[in-house]
């Protein structure tokens, strides 16, 4: 059997001949392959952000049998076309980190580490198998509708429990240690950061020519649902976070001035309805909870719970600086560095950095820093003309999604919560993929529609010039 590893660029017209020719025969589809990831990614959230030991262990078994379908999909093709990614160099040197920390047991507990491996293997696998099929523009709309749909209910059910709570997750089972339960999450703050997460997906295809009319007005009315309901979870992370993504999102439009007022009178239109939905759905508890904002945020400064764990987790890591206490290890170090009173369990730093730190140490914070400058550099070069192409279009959903996650991680922990990590990794890894193939087809149509725009909005249309 033949095999040959093929680039990024070089492989992407084949994935669409493979799909055509083979598919009728092994009815096993890039595309099919994709929806499995997907449906991965996002019931991981409905299983209470797959927290608890049985849905971890479905997600990575899930994975697993991702990454094998993939692999026999490979073998009935009779040869391996792997696609480069510039994140799989500084995802290997963090594997090879934590199975250092566990092998030589540079940790305070092996067992934990251990199965925290394997949590991270389980998201490098859905990473891979996601950037290897997700390779044509036509697969982007149904990622597209397919995470918008799903945010759509998610936040519609998180809403209508807000407003008739009685303190169990789906109304039906109770929670054994408390919470502030959002949605299918007992944290509301992990609720926020999965919509940091899809909010950009409906964002983007108001903003793009992948939706018009009536389709255009839906997607963004599913989009203001979304935002509301981060607002009304009373998360203050999730709401800086929202914050931070639609000032770089204004930014990236106002790049764009050749649509003239239309985009910035959607935007405006969008946080018009956003802000009458709260209104209407918010009350008098959303506006105290924004007014504590303040009172809080001086709290803390002054020396509040959060900033005396940031405190403690700094001296962690003067302890062990280089490789840190070990992936996963933080709530069974810190009691012995905790240096205030308190009856509850503090199983986690409220700091994603800090808590990276501890850890993973230097070592492992530096192969994180590696990581995300290739996310940003590698996905800013390919935001021309975004709103026009569809690896654009989702190249500014994704890093928008991990930009509200990176701006979340300062105060909460939603990376600890296996759902949400899992999506933010392959946002990331979509994010640094090479571009998506388009078809001809779709070349001439977004070419015409470059062509046609700026003259419709002039006023002038083009005309043809009549054959001798």
């Amino acid at each position: 059997m033949s095999s040959t590893l093929t680039t990024q660029t070089e492989a992407a017209p084949d994935v669409r001949q493979n799909d055509n020719e083979k598919a009728p025969r092994l009815q096993l589809t890039n595309t099919a392959i994709l929806a499995g990831a997907c449906a991965v990614l996002l019931l991981g959230p409905l299983a209470f952000g797959a927290v608890e030991p049985w849905s971890i262990f479905a997600l990575e078994a899930c994975a697993m049998l991702l990454l094998a379908v993939w692999a026999f999909r490979q073998w009935m093709n009779r040869e391996i076309n792997v696609f480069g990614n510039p994140l799989y160099g500084p995802m290997a040197a963090f594997l090879a980190l934590v199975l250092a920390q566990w092998v030589f047991g540079a940790t305070a507990y092996r067992h934990v580490t251990y199965s925290h491996l394997l949590l991270y293997a389980a998201y490098a696998m859905l990473a891979f198998v996601v950037t290897q099929t997700l390779r044509r523009s036509s697969q982007f709309e149904f990622m597209a509708l397919l995470f918008t749909g799903y945010g759509a209910l998610v936040a519609s059910f998180a809403v209508l429990q807000g407003l008739a709570p009685n303190g169990k997750l789906y109304w039906v089972r109770a929670l054994e240690a408390g919470g502030a339960i959002y949605g299918p999450y007992v944290n509301h703050n992990h609720y926020a950061g999965l919509m940091e997460l899809l909010v950009p997906f409906p964002l983007v295809l108001a903003a793009t020519r992948f939706t018009d009319g009536g389709r255009k007005i839906a997607v963004a009315g599913i989009a203001a649902l979304m935002a509301a309901s981060i607002f009304l979870s009373g998360s203050r992370g999730g709401m800086a976070a929202f914050v931070a993504q639609m000032v770089v999102l204004t930014v990236l439009l106002a790049r764009k001035r050749k649509h003239g007022w239309k985009q910035p009178l959607m935007l405006g239109a969008f946080l018009a309805a956003v802000i009458l939905f709260l209104i209407w759905v918010g009350g008098n508890g959303l506006t105290e909870r924004l007014v504590s904002i303040h009172s809080e945020a001086r709290e803390e400064i002054s020396g509040g719970v959060r900033l005396t764990i940031d405190r403690d987790c700094l001296r962690m890591l003067l302890k062990r600086p280089i490789l840190g206490w070990g992936l996963g290890t933080f709530p069974i170090v810190y009691p012995e560095f905790r240096s205030f009173y308190t009856t509850f369990f503090v199983n986690q730093a409220h700091n994603d950095y800090l808590q990276l730190l501890v850890e993973t140490g230097l070592a492992g914070f530096s192969i994180a820093a590696w990581f995300m400058v290739l996310v940003f550099r590698r996905g800013a070069s390919k935001l021309k003309d975004w709103t026009e192409t569809a690896s654009g279009t989702l190249t500014v959903a994704a890093l928008l999604g991990c930009l509200g996650i990176l701006v979340h991680s300062f105060l909460d922990f939603n990376l600890q919560i296996p759902a949400n990590a899992a999506l933010f990794y392959v946002l990331c890894a979509i994010a640094a993929s090479a571009p998506l193939h388009e078809s001809q087809r779709r070349r001439v149509a977004r070419r015409r529609n470059l062509i046609v725009q700026p003259n419709l909005e002039a006023g002038t249309l083009p005309t043809e010039t009549p054959a001798p």
